[in-house]
């Protein structure tokens, strides 16, 4: 059992740091096993105080402390697990510190570590402690000089900013300084050495500066880079075109590393990144890696502004860099792939991982108030919820002031670390608008509840809109105030026709709704006939929303809503609505039908592109559909969902065969938005032609693994055959391992896609792969690949009424705690849902959380997520 309690840091006892460092000179002398770390620091007492220097230091082996090149005696300083203090120091001076740090066993891979043979670092958040005693803070910026010593075999010296010199040394060894000109916090730090492949390439910036760009890579892997430095590039000049952001270093470099926590981390000049999220080429990855890859190194590249030039007072401030920098990717990509699609898939991801994590015992606001791990607060709400605020932040107060208001950000805080407050504040004064009410999105959790309903007047021909919101309680949260939530609305007619309508005496036929009352009436003039009412057109707010519109007017808005994002939740609610039902033991084999027809309707639109039908193929997940319902049956639900794939499937046969026939692409792969549609489309068609569980399907998704000429096809045929399973399934499962089982990412997709499968063999076939000797719980991609999917996209089997779904993944939490705290808190989010499960469910999971939380020396990391599951 645990002997202590973690105590929890509170934003309300923020204080500035008592010592600031204005420059630091660092000197690695890299060994696998024994790195020596000197460390030289400019320090200045931060104000008028006589307090000790505490500096953050853990897994250090201290070798000596100098302050003014007088190495301090055992009295004069002491030294204990966490924390080097010393007292009695003189407002400013020089402190000279030497460690030792062992990277090869550093299996929590933070701080310095290595990976695939090669010294790595990962600072954030608080990983620079564990290289050498600093103000583990990001309200601490420096200037740091860096100078790394290695063996020649360790070939590129890597660090922030500029090469300033490099040279040999004896004994086959050699160095590199480099010199980041801007002050910066610790946990933008980065090194990395080793034998690398490099993909160079240049861009002239706005200013007519030329900036080198490089990748380094695996050797040998140099080409699977084309496509992220095509994405670098094309970022660099969109934040330059969008914002006016210019890239301020005349190097920028990113490192592709195996073992990472993260999937990516924007160092100063020298981004960090998973693998995974870097290397792709049309044999070994999907469509959906080229997406990310696209996304995510915008995203690490914006932060440079965004994160870097102005960082966080404090952790608690997290969405100011994540949530503002997720908006600024998803502006992006929607730029690079259309924006109607991006919209659906970043709600789709939002409502699957952030709803859920709003509804259960883990929900938190976007900006928390107390943590005892900021490791765990790189979540959902963070990152796609404080992007969603952005969004609304935009949407009130109009595209001309929110680009004001980005202006004056970057004016008055660059160089600086600062607050969420003030960066609404320059919103405000850019705007001339009062935003103190919708800072109350930052400060409570939970996800809003709103309902829209109207009352037509024939006679008057008026519409009276009628809106309420409320939000319900949360842990530490009973009661909410009202938030400023933008309901963009819009009207058709019967036969689906725009109608326009008057707000304010001024004809439109869209308006912004601005619901910030527990309740709201807004009449709406000059409207010509019976309307059917199109609310929160573009998912303008993170809620949820209910209204009174009857089926009728849902198929009405999935025929013809001008707003795709609408016209697509008009299916996910006629869907969600038809499966509940048969869930609960009313099926509506009448209304399924009808659904059926529909889709076939929208397949045959000439309008639409590939990726919009595909999405329309794709019914509510059953994840989606639990946070519907309390208590959850998870069997039920995906019972009832897979009969409704199988009845589309049925009904829309021949329409779904000629789809997959039809948009066979034979020709050179092209990972843009038009070939990925295509692909995404035959795919889905052979996914709901799977449902059906037809002899003839598995030849035809047989077919299709096996004549794929890219990876997304072969992962759409191997995804088909475990829908049907059986022999055909085995086969194709066991030649895509021996083609590939060279290549990690890919035996990563094998891994992942065992994880879902759903049939009730599951359990015994992911219990075995753990012990396959492909499987190693020390690399998070792997981990993540098999553990990960199977508690978070395989419902059916993960609540199996045994328990021994829950009772697995508990198994792996408290294992990979040993090692890699970070990576095992991440693990349990899925337990925390036991409230809403049925009793004889929920029961089996808590006990498994309370298994996890008795376990003798649990990390802090899990256990403040686990303490708070229970709660």
């Amino acid at each position: 059992m645990r002997t202590e309690t973690p105590q929890p840091i509170k934003l309300a006892e923020y204080r500035p740091p008592a010592y600031l460092v204005d420059e630091v000179h660092l000197t690695f002398r890299l060994e696998p096993n024994t790195t020596r770390v000197k460390a030289r620091l400019s320090v200045r007492r931060n104000g008028e105080h006589a307090d000790p220097l505490v500096f953050n230091g853990e897994r250090l082996k201290p070798i000596s402390v100098a302050v003014d090149g007088r190495v301090l005696t055992a009295d004069e300083h002491t030294i204990d697990a966490e924390f080097l203090t010393i007292p009695n120091l003189p407002a400013a001076f020089t402190l000279e510190t030497e460690v030792e740090i062992d990277p090869e066993n550093n299996k929590a891979l933070e701080g310095l570590y290595m990976s695939g043979g090669r010294f790595c670092t990962q600072c954030e958040a608080e990983g620079f402690r564990k290289i050498t005693f600093w103000p583990d803070r990001p309200d601490v910026l420096s200037k740091f000089t860096v100078r790394i010593e290695a063996d020649r075999k360790f070939r590129h010296l890597l660090a922030n900013g500029n090469l300033i010199e490099r040279g040999e040394l004896p004994g086959g060894r050699h160095f590199a300084i480099w010199e980041d000109p801007f002050p910066k916090p610790c946990y933008l730090f980065a090194l990395v050495a080793g034998e690398l492949d490099v993909l160079e390439d240049k861009l002239v910036t706005m200013s007519g500066r030329t900036v080198d760009l490089r990748i380094y890579v695996d050797p040998g892997m140099a080409g699977r880079a084309t496509y992220a430095m095509d994405a670098l590039k094309r970022s660099m000049v969109w934040d330059e075109q969008a914002y006016g952001r210019e890239y301020d270093l005349d190097l920028f470099m990113i490192v592709a590393v195996r073992d990472f926590n993260f999937g990516a981390m924007e160092n100063k000049g020298l981004n960090v990144f998973n693998s995974s999220l870097l290397l792709a080429d049309p044999a070994t990855a999907t469509d959906l890696d080229y997406e990310r890859i696209e996304a995510v190194v915008a995203h690490e590249y914006f932060h440079n502004w965004t994160g870097n030039r102005i960082t966080c007072r404090d952790w608690f401030q997290l969405c100011l860099k994540e949530g503002l920098t997720v908006f600024r990717e998803q502006g992006f990509c929607a730029d690079m792939r259309g924006h109607a699609v991006g919209r659906i898939k970043a709600v789709k991801a939002l409502r699957m991982r952030q709803f859920a994590e709003d509804q259960g015992p883990l929900a938190h606001p976007v900006r928390p108030n107390s943590y005892m791990k900021i490791d765990n607060f790189y979540t959902a709400t963070i990152y796609e919820k404080g992007s969603e605020v952005i969004g609304m932040l935009k949407t009130l107060i109009g595209p001309d002031a929110f680009r004001k208001g980005m202006d004056l950000y970057f004016d008055r805080w660059d160089g600086h670390a600062t607050t969420v407050e003030a960066f609404i504040q320059c919103f405000a004064e850019a705007s001339g608008q009062d935003l103190s009410d919708f800072f109350a999105w930052y400060e409570q959790a939970g996800t809003p509840r709103i309902t829209v309903g109207g009352r037509y007047d024939e006679t008057t021909k008026t519409l009276e809109l009628t809106l309420t919101q409320t939000n319900p309680p949360t842990n530490g949260q009973e009661t909410k105030r009202p938030v400023p939530i933008p309901v963009t609305v819009g009207l058709l007619d019967l036969e689906g026709r725009t109608l326009a309508f008057e707000r304010d005496g001024q004809a439109v036929d869209e308006t912004v709704i601005v619901l910030d009352q527990p309740e709201m009436k807004v009449t709406l003039t000059g409207v010509d006939s019976m309307p059917v009412i199109s609310a929160l057109r573009g998912f303008s707010a993170p809620v949820v929303m209910t209204t009174d519109a009857e089926p009728k007017e849902r198929y009405v808005q999935l025929s013809s809503d001008p707003d795709l994002f609408n016209r697509w939740e008009a299916g996910q609610d006629l869907a969600a609505d038809l499966i509940l039902s048969r869930a609960a033991g009313k099926p509506n084999e009448v209304g399924e039908e009808r659904y059926a027809e529909a889709v076939g309707r929208a397949l045959n639109d000439q309008a639409s592109d590939e990726a919009f039908k595909a999405l329309l193929l794709s019914l509510p997940a059953e994840t989606d559909l639990a946070l519907l319902r309390s208590p959850v049956d998870p069997a039920a639900i995906h019972d009832a969902r897979e009969a409704l794939r199988r009845r589309i499937a049925l009904h829309l046969h021949d329409e779904l065969r000629r789809l997959h026939t039809g948009l066979q692409d034979l020709g050179e792969f092209s990972p843009d938005a038009a070939g990925a549609g295509r692909r995404a489309l035959r795919n889905a068609a052979l996914d709901l032609l799977s449902a059906t569980g037809r002899h003839e399907v598995a030849d035809i998704a047989s077919g299709h693994y096996h004549a794929a000429l890219n990876m997304t096809d072969a992962i759409g045929g191997l995804n088909a055959l475990m829908n049907i399973g059986g022999p055909a399934f085995e086969e194709a499962l066991a030649h895509f391992f021996e083609k590939f089982k060279d290549e990690p990412l890919v035996v990563d997709k094998w891994f992942a896609l065992q994880g879902r499968d759903p049939s009730e063999l599951a359990i015994g076939r992911i219990l075995g792969l753990t012990a396959h000797p492909a499987f190693d719980s020390r690399n998070p991609n792997r981990l993540r690949a098999l553990v990960s999917s199977f508690a978070n996209f395989n419902p059916a089997r993960f609540h199996d009424p045994s328990g021994a779904g829950y009772r697995f993944l508990a198994d792996q939490i408290i294992a990979v705690d040993r090692f890699n705290p970070m990576t095992a808190a991440r693990l349990v989010d899925p337990l925390g849902g036991w409230k809403r499960l049925k009793p004889e469910l929920g029961s089996l999971m808590k006990a498994e959380l309370e298994r996890i939380v008795a376990v003798e020396g649990l990390s802090k990391n899990v256990y403040e997520l686990a303490t708070r599951a229970l709660n």
